[in-house]
């Protein structure tokens, strides 16, 4: 049994088996639809529990169309419906029942304290579907899709970030460690990556580059990141961290400065941190990128439940 938390503390070895299995199953489902099973159907009669503490689209989706795929089925939960906190029952109680009744557990939550306790109790797998410090899930499928369409190893390219120090860079920067390959950050001096995040960094005798000037990041870059500035749940002065972010504006002119073949993600929902132009331009793989999570979730699910060859 093998949990998916964080990247950091998953070995390289096993990440890159997950996206080279993703890339045989995705080559064998060319001609198939989106509800036909993979041919092996290796999760014949498993369950996968979901439970979404916070709102979720293409994560629901895309676990629900992995799992389906893969010949297993999955029962999606909200936090309120169980007797979990409010209804007087342990999170231990609640993580023996569940893994009584099934194979895995896929958790978005808004607390890593959460995942943590959840691990210490389940007897099966559980997949960090989003939290507040990581978001696993989403750079590995990013991982897969930049080398997809570089059509080269992810260490041998220049990645850039440009947004808010969050649990989407806090992954990709663990990543960076994992899969060598070289980083910048851009961001305004006062959101620049947690101190624990960068001491891990050191530790692991890697470095990030960090910048305060956006186009400084984006020279030679191969791939610009971006995330929305503004979360659903941010407990911030929403009009203030907009205005800090506003020279950070991912337009033209800035993906002028990258590569010319350079590419533009984002993991989406979108905001002002991105022009309309940018976002719909041929150098934005958005929609290939939101695409490949059930493609990386499904090899993610056999590396869990050891069914990964």
């Amino acid at each position: 049994m093998k949990h998916f938390i964080n990247l950091k503390d998953i070995p390289a070895s096993d990440l890159r088996k997950i996206i080279l299995d993703a890339k045989k199953r995705k080559k064998k489902r060319k001609n198939l639809n989106t509800l036909d099973l993979d041919k092996d159907r290796p999760l014949k009669g498993k369950l996968l529990i979901q439970m979404y503490e916070k709102a979720s689209s293409r994560t629901r989706i895309s676990f629900y169309l992995a799992i389906k795929q893969l010949g297993g089925e999955t029962l999606t939960l909200r936090a309120n419906e169980l007797h979990l906190g409010k209804g007087g029952e342990s999170l231990a109680d609640t993580a023996k029942i569940l893994s009584t009744y099934g194979n895995g557990f896929m958790l978005r939550t808004d607390s890593d304290k959460k995942i943590e306790e959840f691990s210490k109790h389940l007897t099966i797998p559980i997949i960090n579907g989003l939290s507040p410090s990581s978001h696993p899930t989403q750079v590995l499928s990013d991982v897969f899709t930049i080398e997809e369409i570089k059509k080269k190893p992810i260490s041998k390219l220049n990645i850039c970030w440009i947004g808010d120090s969050n649990n989407v860079l806090n992954s990709l920067i663990a990543a960076s460690v994992k899969f060598s390959f070289n980083l910048n950050v851009s961001c305004p001096k006062n959101y620049e990556p947690k101190k624990f995040v960068m001491n891990w960094v050191k530790k692991n005798k890697r470095k990030i580059n960090i910048f305060n000037n956006p186009k400084k990041a984006a020279k030679n870059a191969d791939v610009i990141f971006s995330d929305k500035v503004v979360s659903l749940n941010d407990k911030v002065n929403k009009v203030k961290k907009i205005k800090d972010f506003k020279k950070f504006r991912i337009d033209s002119k800035l993906m002028s400065f990258a590569n010319k073949d350079a590419i533009f993600l984002h993991c989406l929902p979108r905001g002002p941190e991105v022009s309309e132009k940018v976002f719909f331009d041929k150098q934005s793989k958005v929609w290939q990128q939101a695409l490949n999570r059930v493609h990386v979730q499904k090899s993610i699910l056999l590396y869990c439940l050891e069914k990964l060859r």
